[in-house]
């Protein structure tokens, strides 16, 4: 049979939407909020949380620090995701668990949310987050991210990168989850009200059409169900950046979707850990 080709998307809007397709979607950050309320009550209890630490200037400008139970291994920096637009470091704490199970700290930033910032301005801010997290932590670096966050962590790899040689040195893999790595099809939404793209600014923030760092590698993970458009920017990734030189995976988390596929993050056992912390 020849090949079929596959249609045109139209509803662009319809394509990076997550909630309207995942049963109950409306109800997970209600759910992410009390999990990680929990977790930060526990963890300051047991003087394992050192919140607010600065960065910048700037009101978001700040990161929370997890501490393992003894002498850690290294630094987990997960950035949250939410279209640029939405969440902040608080949200996500219960994420933490699984890489302070297996001895590594967790490091959690906020960033100025779109419009009031411009996503090139918050890659710059991750930067600046990454850089004062390891000025604070020795040993190595992991970084990691959802959505977004998926895209914002693969930026700090990328040739230009806002990071200093002597930062960039001690990341190992990148695992970006779900991640958005090439911006342009964001200009066809309705979204790009608030986010402001335009063609430069999508083009120069995507990895997928940047180069890699000498050396670098990237696990691009996405859950199985998730909307189409997710599955190929995972695959697109990690395709384009293997032809430039870096190590890459691709995953497709079976059953999983754009919301639960980050739960593995608490589990110490999960492929999705191991991928992490290789």
């Amino acid at each position: 049979m020849p090949p079929i080709l596959q249609p045109a998307i139209t509803d662009w809007d319809d394509a990076y939407a997550n909630t309207a397709h995942i049963e109950g979607g409306n109800a997970f950050p209600a759910k992410w909020a009390e999990q990680a309320a929990a977790f930060r009550a526990a963890m300051s209890a047991a003087g394992r949380l050192q919140a607010d630490r600065r960065y910048g200037e700037a009101a978001r400008e700040r990161y929370d620090l997890f501490l393992p139970e003894g002498e850690a291994a290294g630094t987990v920096v997960f950035v949250h995701g939410g279209y640029w637009m939405a969440f902040d470091k608080a949200g996500w704490s219960h994420l933490a668990a699984g890489a302070l199970a297996r001895g590594w700290r967790v490091a959690m930033p906020s960033y100025t949310l779109c419009p009031d910032n411009r996503i090139a301005g918050i890659t710059r801010q991750i930067g600046r987050a990454v850089t004062a997290i390891a000025e604070a932590a020795p040993g190595p670096l992991r970084l990691t991210g959802h959505s977004a966050g998926g895209h914002l962590v693969s930026r700090m790899v990328c040739a230009g990168g806002p990071l200093a040689p002597a930062v960039r040195e001690r990341i190992g893999p990148v695992l970006s989850i779900s991640g958005l790595h090439d911006l342009r099809p964001l200009l066809n939404t309705r979204m790009n009200g608030t986010l402001g793209l335009d063609e430069a600014e999508a083009e120069a923030e995507s990895p997928a059409l940047s180069r890699p760092l000498p050396g670098a590698a990237v696990t691009c993970w996405v859950g199985g169900r998730e909307r189409p458009e997710f599955i190929r920017q995972t695959d697109l990734l990690a395709n384009v950046w293997r032809g430039l030189g870096a190590a890459t995976a691709a995953f497709h988390a079976p059953g999983r979707h754009h919301f639960d596929v980050i739960d593995d993050l608490m589990d110490p056992a999960s492929d999705l850990m191991a991928a992490l912390l290789a």
